[in-house]
């Protein structure tokens, strides 16, 4: 007998995938039109699958399947939704349309290509910790990003309750880098509660989102910040030493002091291989300026001579730190693209 061929991960996503679509092409709609009410505006809480938590303009929250007209539905999304005259398998209205959004934070997949995390959000809150690791190297790739989508960025270092002598005078000069460029830095611990009360502040009246590497502890913030919410959460796997996943899909939180918060699971990276590489520089806001300043217009950034950003690095202008992450990013962004995207120009 032939033995059977192993599908490789790629393979098994797209049947997979096909197999959910001829799900959602089989599936009935629930309701006929005489059994939906009237239209309503609501914003999505979380997505799952063919169906989203929507939270009503009265505060109630209701699940809904999505129509298939809907191409693309995210926590943050505001929506146009009816519900249903009566509860069908805990499903209890229909989501019918969606709002242009105003902004959105995205991600490349490698196998989907660019994903939203979030949407209609107003700032970003980087959350990084002293475990599983301190990485500035993530924070700029984050930068980056959000530079691009003209969104307000935070950089929060939690569980500062673990700050001793030695990891202070290691990471404040970093810290200090991020503060010279006028991003604004924010510390706390859900242990202690220092820095609850600014960060509270800082979050009041808009919609922001939480990211950051798994077990920088965004959960434990979420719960620290809405005690009612009661998040999952896990600690730092003392073999691997990395955060494990506990939110599995973004969620949005109102905030008693107004405006709304989106925890979103955690990654191990980020990647930036969907930029071209002037928007990597761009994302670096000491690097803008520095744009077209080159002796040589095809100027690599590295050894070339005339070279306007080694020339400032020297200079002290430019913090080796960040023009060293800026050049991983480039490097990066060459060796994980996958072979379906082309290179940046």
């Amino acid at each position: 007998m032939a033995k059977k061929k192993k599908l490789n991960q790629g393979q098994q996503r797209r049947v997979q995938a096909n197999a959910q679509k001829r799900l959602q092409q089989q599936r009935p709609e629930q309701w006929q039109e005489d059994e939906l009410g009237p239209s309503e505006s609501g914003v999505v809480i979380s997505r799952f699958g063919q169906h989203a938590d929507i939270q009503a303009e009265d505060g109630a929250i209701f699940r809904c399947n999505i129509r298939r007209t809907i191409s693309s539905l995210v926590t943050g999304d505001e929506v146009v939704w009816r519900r249903g005259n009566e509860t069908h398998s805990g499903i209890t209205g229909i989501i019918e349309a969606a709002h242009e959004r105003r902004s959105e934070l995205l991600r490349p997949d490698y196998y989907d290509g660019l994903k939203p995390i979030a949407a209609n959000i107003d700032q970003v809150i980087i959350v990084s910790a002293l475990k599983p690791e301190f990485n500035t190297d993530i924070i700029d790739r984050y930068l980056v990003a959000i530079e691009n989508t003209h969104l307000e960025p935070l950089i929060l270092l939690n569980k500062i309750d673990l700050f001793n002598d030695d990891m202070r005078r290691e990471i404040e000069p970093q810290l200090d880098i991020y503060r010279a460029l006028g991003y604004t830095l924010l510390t706390a611990s859900c242990k202690t509660d220092d820095g609850l009360e600014a960060l509270k502040a800082q979050l009041a009246g808009q919609t922001n989102v939480f990211v950051g590497q798994s077990g920088v502890g965004k959960s434990s913030l979420v719960n620290a910040l809405l005690p009612e919410v009661d998040t999952a959460t896990q600690e730092i796997s003392d073999i691997s030493g990395l955060g494990q996943h506990t939110t599995t899909t973004a969620r949005l939180y109102p905030l008693p002091e107004g405006g709304r918060l989106i925890d979103s699971p955690g990654i191990r990276e980020f990647q930036l291989w969907h930029l071209e590489a002037d928007q990597v520089t761009e994302g670096f806001r000491e690097l803008r300026s520095l744009q077209g300043h080159c002796k040589f217009r095809d100027c690599k950034h590295i050894s070339d001579p005339g070279c306007a950003f080694v020339e400032a690095v020297a200079a002290g202008q430019v913090s080796q730190m960040r023009y060293d992450s800026y050049l991983r990013i480039l490097e990066s962004m060459q060796q994980n693209r996958p072979s379906r995207h082309a290179p940046p120009r």
